[in-house]
């Protein structure tokens, strides 16, 4: 569940682009030069200035609060969750004080809804097949041959989220799929 949180709040953090938790920063951006043919998210320098374009996996500030908004306004029933609308501060535009249950819940059923229409379709369609994969291994029946489903359809997840977000985004999910193997 550790890991899953983890791998939640890269996630959310580096979409709606929280200052000082984002993953999308200089040193990643360095590294896109680097290692990687993406030259609409490399670093721009005009001589005395150096600014970072915006990432297509990056809310804009009015999705960023339309996000806010419908957290602050979710219901859960009783014992399924915690109120996340307490978590939530729509005038700082931040989530804080997440258990691992609350990224656990947030993860396996809200990801897809919360970006489903402000996300381009090709992001929100890797983090839906993450959010699926973590639904999958934590239900309570597993056969063989779903589990060796599972295996072959996160590399091809993981492949999608390489091409979507930045290098230093994976600090958290390759321990865990190199366990797998």
């Amino acid at each position: 569940m550790h890991i899953e949180k983890n791998v939640f709040e890269n996630i959310f953090n580096t979409v709606m682009d929280e200052k000082g938790k984002t993953k999308d920063n200089i040193k990643a951006r360095l590294d896109v030069t680097l290692f990687c043919n993406r030259k609409k998210i490399e670093l721009v320098s005009d001589g005395s200035q150096v600014t970072k374009p915006r990432a297509s996996f990056v809310l804009e500030k009015k999705a960023q609060l339309l996000v806010y908004k419908w957290l602050k306004s979710l219901r859960f029933p009783d014992g399924h969750a915690s109120n996340i609308s307490r978590l939530v501060n729509t005038e700082e535009c931040r989530l804080f004080r997440m258990k691992s249950y609350d990224c656990h819940v947030f993860m396996q059923t809200l990801i897809p809804l919360a970006f489903r229409d402000l996300l381009p379709k090709k992001i929100w369609d890797a983090l839906t097949e993450i959010s699926h994969f973590f639904k999958d291994i934590c239900s309570c029946k597993l056969n063989v041959d779903h589990f060796k489903r599972l295996e072959t359809n996160i590399v091809e997840t993981i492949c999608k989220l390489e091409m979507i977000f930045l290098l230093l985004f994976f600090d958290s999910i390759y321990p865990y799929i190199y366990r797998l193997r």
